[in-house]
């Protein structure tokens, strides 16, 4: 399958300055283009060593492009989809995103941009948002989901994520909210939970934390407007997570009343093998 030649990254966010990064890297021959609302953006692209072409008109940034990538918020998808759906793109186009909910996202664009929409979700980020901690390697070693349709090719959007040293997975869009709410959603919210629970009665306690409380609610920080929208759009998924959740709290909970010593050790046990099946972290 032939490579993508021109490739429009619309969001020049940490994931969409990511790409920037990793495309100019790897695919130094594509005629790369990054869109963003803002003129002042330019400047900060600019500062990263960014040297792709730069436009504030979503329709001249992917005139002609064979792939666009969507790399914004959820919920400002369908009205660029409707601006690329009228735009005339190379005959082969793709249009795929980097959202981490995909059964809303594909329901929404796929009646605007047919069979040209396929969604992607490259499990890596931070945090931390904007340009500014993008990275060229955030990639390497990621997974990175792709949710094609009945009779959709995903052959040549497989490729790309694999040259930029993702894992790649294909699964339905209900069977990626679900897995995604388990694995990312989830610990988000326990890691809000757990900061909330720890110190809103007591914030002076943070001057005893260590690593561990450092390590547990590190993406509590993250946007609460980005975590929001995210929570509202796979909202079923992650209430059955949570539910879950629940009745594991409940657990300790009872253990603990006994108390058991056994059962606690049982279940610490138990998190502990499951942990394990977790890969190293890339270095």
């Amino acid at each position: 399958m032939p490579p993508f030649s021109r490739i429009s990254v619309l969001g020049p966010g940490l994931l969409g300055g990511s790409l920037a990064l990793a495309l100019q890297a790897r695919r130094p021959d594509a005629d790369l283009r990054l869109w963003a609302r803002r003129p002042g953006a330019e400047a900060e692209i600019r500062a990263r060593g960014i040297r792709a072409a730069f436009f504030t008109d979503a329709s001249a940034a992917c005139a002609g492009a064979d792939l666009v990538i969507l790399a914004t918020p959820v919920e400002t998808m369908p009205a660029l989809a409707e601006v690329i759906a009228r735009t005339e793109l190379a005959p082969d186009a793709v249009v795929t995103d980097v959202g981490s909910v995909k059964g809303s996202v594909v329901n929404a664009l796929s009646p605007i941009l047919g069979d040209r929409f396929l969604g992607s979700h490259p499990m890596a980020g931070s945090e931390k948002t904007g340009i500014a901690t993008a990275r060229a390697d955030l990639f390497e070693g990621a997974a990175c989901l792709l949710t094609p349709g009945p009779g959709q090719d995903a052959r040549r959007l497989r490729a790309l994520w694999e040259s930029l040293g993702c894992r790649v997975l294909e699964m339905s869009p209900g069977e990626h909210d679900r897995k995604v709410a388990r694995i990312s959603h989830l610990p988000h919210w326990l890691a809000v939970v757990t900061t909330l629970a720890a110190l809103r009665g007591d914030p002076e306690a943070v001057a005893c934390a260590a690593g561990g409380f450092r390590d547990t609610t590190r993406v509590a920080g993250g946007d609460p407007d980005l975590w929001t929208g995210i929570s509202l759009a796979n909202r079923e998924a992650l209430l059955a997570s949570l539910h879950e959740a629940s009745s594991v709290l409940t657990e300790l909970v009872e253990i603990l009343a006994k108390p058991d010593e056994e059962a606690l050790r049982r279940c610490l046990a138990e998190a502990k093998s499951l942990r394990d099946l977790l890969p190293a972290a890339q270095p």
